[in-house]
């Protein structure tokens, strides 16, 4: 028999661009719900200006995204969004290249990540400081 358990964060990203590292808490809601059992973990943003990516963190990979976004989606003015801080419109477009979910396989309990795989919280949106993501097991 399947269960459904849902649960959600309070991430603070500060006034800052961030990848805000989320695999513990995800560790920590898996241990308390999955109960060594194989099923489906989900992470959804309800933010319009934020998403979710599996990528390696502490090397430099988190660093570089931020980088690589700015690149692809400069603060300036070119934006037609244009609310908030100046480029703010950029933040609106940010969830088509880094969506606001993400679905991961649990086997016995425990996320089926590679070795040097994070689940993290990417915000470029330095007006809202205050985040929330949703953790739903399937299992």
């Amino acid at each position: 028999m399947s269960t459904f358990t849902t649960r959600t964060l309070d991430v603070t990203t500060g006034s800052a661009e961030t990848v805000a590292d989320l695999t513990s808490d995800c560790t920590a809601f898996l241990r308390d719900v999955a109960d060594g059992r194989d099923g489906l973990l989900n992470l959804f943003v309800p933010h319009a200006t934020a998403g979710i990516a599996i990528l390696e963190t502490g090397a430099g990979s988190d660093d570089d995204l931020l980088a690589a976004l700015h690149d692809l989606l400069p603060a300036d003015n070119r934006w037609r969004h244009r609310h908030g801080t100046p480029g703010h419109g950029r933040d609106h477009v940010l969830p088509a290249l880094i969506p606001p979910h993400a679905t991961l396989p649990i086997i016995d309990g425990r996320m089926a990540l590679g070795t040097w795989q994070s689940v993290c919280l990417v915000d470029t949106n330095r007006d809202n400081p205050d985040r929330t993501v949703r953790l739903s097991f399937l299992g």
